[in-house]
């Protein structure tokens, strides 16, 4: 069922919606067991330059009997039109209706996706609630790293993929292959499905919840479902799979070139940041196998940059080599080599040497909090002559512009440490005037500041986020204090970031605001355009639910936390031990120096960084 011209022409952007892509497969469905539609429930430029997306997409189409197709998020004017003509949303390769799949993945990123993820089911005449689905329907499968707390779209799912997809998929084929030839039964199914490691089944778990509206208890409906869920990895990344070849888009996407992935995990230890928690532990991939990975890509798609991909690129403990290696065979196929995610204490001149000719732009860099003592707090590990240096550094390579990625509103932030981002940014144009061979062109500092969200699984995640006329009243007080012309203030919207904190830290309880929400027409919450928080504050009114229980309050040591039936290696001990540090001031050093006894090496894995395994 393919989208008619004339609608297409009547839309902004028809390229999102045409399908026919170089790199696209194309399986005769007869010749198949198994359909698979994979959706990203946003636009088609962000789920196009999703890397995970890319790599299973690759991994389930190298299985002869599974074809699967990609599917988007519609914009908006494509959805009234697809609405006026009762048209579903349907996969770009075939133009088949997703209702007709045996399987509809989604890859949840972030939580204001979760409503694009309810409209693309409801467009589809798919029921919402996994209750409601009948043997026919299809298995409606969550991933991605929201899937850490599943709990306000558990009712949503038939099943939530804990961990990282290249092994999980392929068991989850098989099973459902020989259960299809049994004779399909959903629940006979799914209960086999919680007995795989990293499955976790919603539907088979009863949630009680005490008067004051916290959790009572979690447990299983059988014996022999797991009461914890445990997190699965690759342990090998130079084994892992990779695609070959990718799907080349019509139009241009938001990473529209070659992404690698250098290793996975985080040395360091953020105490805010989930992302450095339940990627552990690290696992590098060798630079010979980078090397031909992105060669094999260059070849096959003619793009000419390739981004090396990682939260903290400079930590990967064979950057010089890796870089030396691609040099030699990019710089003569003009092909650009990006560093990103760099950090400020391990920024060299060696390394601004090897992209000096591809960042025509400024640097950037996070110090995150904007004195020493708040950055001890979150354990950032970082110093302000780290920075200064730095910015030296990349001013002495002809650079002018840096950027400055800071949080507002972290636990024990005072005006002081307000402050001190505006005087971090002064002492960074003071830096550039002191800097003898420093680029002619006026110095341009860029503060970018994100609200503060505790995150499940990091030592902040018992923290409360600070209420809505705090924040604006932080953000107002840096605005007022920056005088500086040659610095320059960006904030997020502490609206968005409030409606993040609810669903990030949030129960199954929220399932009935989300139906609520689709119920209203809401969608496409992460464009600034469609997000609508008054929308949000009287959904929330309506269904009994005070969005404060969840963003704004201190969750207590001893409680249960919605999602403490998901192990992800690292403890609950270790991060308790983290959050009491946070308050003491006393930081921890990174894995590469000292074990911090996080627990994460008991997954395995490459335990370079972990001395206890």
């Amino acid at each position: 069922m393919k989208i008619p011209e004339s609608i297409l022409k009547s839309v902004e952007k028809p390229g999102r919606y045409i399908g026919g892509e170089w790199g696209e497969v194309v399986k005769d469905p007869a010749k198949v067991d198994i359909r698979f539609a994979f959706c990203f429930p946003d636009t088609y430029e962000i789920g196009m330059s999703n890397l995970g997306i890319r790599i299973l997409y690759s991994i389930l189409n190298d299985r002869e009997d599974t074809w699967c197709e990609r599917a988007y998020a519609p914009w908006a004017d494509m959805e009234e039109k697809m609405r006026e003509h009762s048209l579903p949303v349907c996969t770009l390769e075939s133009g088949t209706p997703l209702s007709e799949f045996d399987f509809v993945g989604f890859s949840l990123q972030y939580e204001l996706c979760y409503t694009n993820m309810l409209n693309m089911l409801s467009m589809s005449g798919i029921p919402l609630e996994s209750k409601d689905r009948k043997n026919d329907d299809p298995i409606v499968v969550f991933g991605g790293p929201c899937t850490y707390n599943s709990e306000p779209v558990a009712d949503f799912a038939d099943i939530c993929l804990i961990g990282e997809g290249e092994e999980e998929m392929p068991d989850l084929m098989e099973v459902y292959k020989k259960h299809k030839a049994m004779g399909f039964s959903r629940e006979a199914f799914l209960r086999e499905v919680s007995h795989i490691e990293s499955m976790y089944v919603p539907s088979l778990y009863d949630v009680e919840y005490k008067e004051d509206g916290t959790i009572k208890s979690f447990t299983p409906k059988y014996p022999d479902v797991p009461a914890k869920v445990k997190k699965r990895i690759v342990k090998d990344m130079n084994k892992a799979p990779f695609p070959k070849n990718l799907v080349m888009p019509f139009i241009q996407t938001v990473q529209d070139r070659i992404v690698l992935e250098v290793y996975r995990g985080c040395i360091r230890g953020c105490r805010f940041c989930q992302a450095g928690m339940v990627f552990r532990p690290v696992r590098e991939k060798s630079p010979e196998v980078l090397n031909e990975q992105a060669k094999t890509l260059a070849d096959a798609t003619g793009y000419n940059e390739i981004t090396l991909s990682s939260l903290s690129i400079s930590d990967y403990s064979c950057i010089d080599g890796l870089t030396d290696m691609m040099l030699k065979w990019t710089d003569e196929r003009k092909i650009s080599l990006s560093l990103p995610s760099l950090r400020v204490d391990s920024f060299t001149k060696e390394l601004m040497d090897k992209i000096s000719t591809v960042r025509t732009g400024g640097l950037t860099f996070a110090p995150e909090a904007g004195t020493q003592r708040l950055r001890d707090v979150i354990n950032k590990n970082v110093e302000k002559a780290d920075l200064l240096r730095a910015c030296r550094v990349a001013f002495e390579a002809g650079k002018s512009q840096v950027k400055l990625y800071f949080m507002q509103g972290l636990p024990t932030e005072t005006n002081e440490d307000l402050e001190g981002i505006n005087e971090l940014a002064q002492s960074v144009i003071d830096e550039f005037y002191a800097t003898p061979n420093r680029p002619k062109k006026a110095p341009q500092v860029t503060i970018s500041a994100a609200c503060f969200i505790p995150k499940p699984f990091t030592p902040f995640q018992w923290e409360a986020q600070c209420d809505m006329d705090t924040l604006c009243e932080k953000q107002k007080y840096l605005l007022d204090h920056i005088t500086n012309r040659k610095i320059r203030y960006n904030y997020h919207d502490a609206k968005v970031s409030r409606i993040e904190a609810v669903f990030a830290r949030g129960d199954r309880k929220l399932s009935r605001a989300l139906i609520e929400a689709n119920k209203r027409g809401m969608r496409l919450d992460g464009w600034e355009e469609f997000f609508d928080y008054d929308k949000w504050m009287d959904v929330f009114k309506d269904c009994g639910i005070d969005p404060s229980f969840y963003a704004n309050r201190e969750f207590g040591e001893d409680e249960i936390l919605p999602w403490d039936n998901i192990d992800i290696g690292v403890t609950k001990e270790f991060l308790l031990r983290e959050r009491h540090r946070a308050y003491e001031g006393k930081t921890t050093p990174n894995c590469r120096m000292q074990c911090s006894g996080c627990g994460a090496n008991k997954l395995g894995g490459d335990t370079r960084w972990c001395p206890k395994a």
